[in-house]
């Protein structure tokens, strides 16, 4: 295994050609990063409407329990009023909801990726049912802390299976859009559930509130069960070493003689690249009972002990891949000014001199909503277009840091936002103002978010869903510590001096991306031994 990892050591993981120079004036100039296998079951070979079905479906699941989990952030002060438990401890049991967000991966990711993706968002809406009906009935601290703790652990999947899901189904060059199309759903259902709780609070109270969460996450089961298709699939082949380990393959013979004697298959099959394609491990049709199945059994997955061993994976991948362990902390610290905005709304608004009932205190979230739309399509469209220029003037080579550039206005953006909503509310400006400022704040977290999580995968793609894991990891750990400590903060130093220093932080913060831009490749060169180490035992049993 270590001497199959030392033959690629002049390859440099996440360095791949995207853009085929010499046929620059054709259509069909993007070359398919993975390839696809001759398998039509592959995702990647899926048509159009089946992949963009797949992708609505991961959109449904993150909005029909995001939205539940975060009824609570525009109604606190009614809890508060209502069962006499502090804010503080409803804001530190959201924390530590945040905190269990990215433990819990470490428990559901490795079962995705060992028995398929389907079965583990059922189970997680299915058990944010009961979970949300119990929170409708609080009446004490420990209860909150309690129910807020489940729901953390089973609401988990939201933050790491999305995005294996995504590069499941689409193309390096697609990636970064549709990633950004999740990121902007998940941060999207964080900002309009409260604007749904506020008012339906006031018309019906917030223990409704709760009900009403938990009817959407039935309903959400619902359509998952009949519509969500199961996306694991295992390729035989690494990503950049496709032609390689195409050639070393004994299937691969066997494969190009059987497509020589089949013109039809090929037209119907080959890559607009003209490369050939990867082995494909199963070529049996799934009929619409197959698909119904929670979890779907396929040849090449990881065996139990593997599984059960990938649960502490993402641990050392934290300090084995800086480039990792930075993009978990550019999402965590993006995260954390998420944090800060939930955290302060619900109490500054609801003070003098605003003074604003609860139904309007969900209106403020409207900023943020349009600020998430704009920040999805500046790191998702403009990225990959900006990724796939700057490839073409490197002689169609991808480097993963290509994509980092637009974090550049997103660092300036958080930076502003922060110190215009603190400043603001400090000197009690018109709210207009205030929804500005946390508008063009959202823009930075949803960009930081959305590019760090494509940068992950665009780097060590095959180790995808345990770096994933590793991401959410650091970046929750971050949050829950911001979540956990905001409301001293702002209280002991005032609002003004407190976002001032946020502000400053998200800027210098954000801002290490230009130390990735030049020292990004270095360290991904020196992490390549250990990340083809990893690739190579996943490759060997799927082509087994």
């Amino acid at each position: 295994m270590g001497s199959a990892a030392n033959n690629h050591l002049g390859m440099v993981p996440g360095t791949v050609r995207l853009v085929d120079v010499a046929a620059e004036l054709r259509h069909d100039a993007i070359e398919l990063v993975p390839r696809p296998s001759e398998d039509p079951e592959d995702p990647l070979n899926w048509s159009k409407r089946r992949k963009y079905l797949s992708a609505l479906m991961v959109c449904v699941y993150t909005l029909g329990v995001g939205l539940p989990a975060t009824l609570q952030y525009s109604v606190l002060i009614d809890i508060t009023h209502d069962t006499g438990i502090s804010t503080a401890d409803l804001v530190q049991g959201t924390g530590v909801m945040f905190l269990l967000l990215g433990w819990g991966c470490l428990f559901w990711q490795p079962i995705a990726l060992t028995y398929g993706r389907r079965g583990v968002y059922l189970i997680s809406s299915l058990a944010t049912v009961p979970i949300m009906v119990w929170t409708a009935y609080s009446r004490s601290s420990g209860e909150w802390y309690a129910h807020r703790i489940l729901l953390g652990f089973f609401v988990a999947p939201i933050e790491a299976l999305p995005e294996v899901s995504i590069p499941d189904v689409f193309f390096a060059h697609e990636r970064g859009s549709w990633m950004a199309l999740y990121v902007f759903v998940l941060f999207g259902s964080n900002f309009l559930s409260p604007l749904v709780a506020g008012f339906f609070a006031q018309a019906y109270g917030w223990r409704w509130t709760m009900h009403f969460g938990s009817i959407v996450a039935a309903v959400t089961f619902i359509v998952l069960l009949l519509f969500m298709e199961e996306t694991m699939y295992f390729r035989g082949a690494l990503e950049g070493l496709e032609t390689e380990q195409w050639q070393q393959m004994p299937e691969a013979a066997e494969v190009r003689a059987s497509k020589e004697t089949s013109e039809k298959d090929r037209d119907q099959n080959a890559d607009p690249t003209g490369n050939e394609p990867s082995i494909g491990v199963s070529t049996i049709k799934r009929s619409f009972w197959m698909k119904l199945q929670p979890f779907y059994k396929m040849q090449g997955r990881p065996s139990k002990t593997e599984m059960f061993k990938a649960m502490l994976s993402p641990l050392p991948i934290i300090y084995q891949f800086p480039n990792v362990a930075w993009a978990g902390f550019i999402y965590g610290i993006n995260l954390s000014w998420y944090n800060v905005l939930n955290a302060t709304a619900s109490p500054i608004l609801s003070a003098p001199p605003y003074s604003w009932p609860t139904g309007l205190v969900g209106c403020i979230y409207i900023g943020p909503i349009i600020g998430a739309a704009f920040g999805s399509f500046w790191s998702g469209v403009v990225a990959d277009r900006l990724t796939i220029w700057l490839a073409r003037r490197n002689k169609g080579v991808r480097e993963p840091e290509q994509r980092l550039w637009p974090l550049g206005l997103s660092a300036l953006l958080s930076c502003i936002g922060l110190i215009v909503w603190g400043v603001g509310a400090q000197h009690q400006i018109h709210w207009v103002g205030l929804a500005f400022g946390l508008g063009i704040l959202t823009f930075g977290c949803v960009t930081g978010g959305s590019i760090a999580l494509s940068y992950n995968i665009d780097c060590f793609k095959d180790i995808s869903g345990q770096s994933t894991t590793s991401v959410i990891l650091i970046r929750n750990t971050l949050g829950f510590a911001v979540s956990y400590g905001i409301t001293p903060w702002y209280t002991d130093m005032g609002l003004q001096d407190c976002f001032i220093m946020a502000g400053f932080l998200a800027l210098g913060c954000s801002s290490t991306f230009l130390l990735l831009v030049w020292k990004g490749k270095a360290l991904r060169r020196h992490s390549a031994q250990r990340y083809w180490r990893y690739a190579e035992k996943s490759f060997h049993r799927e082509a087994s």
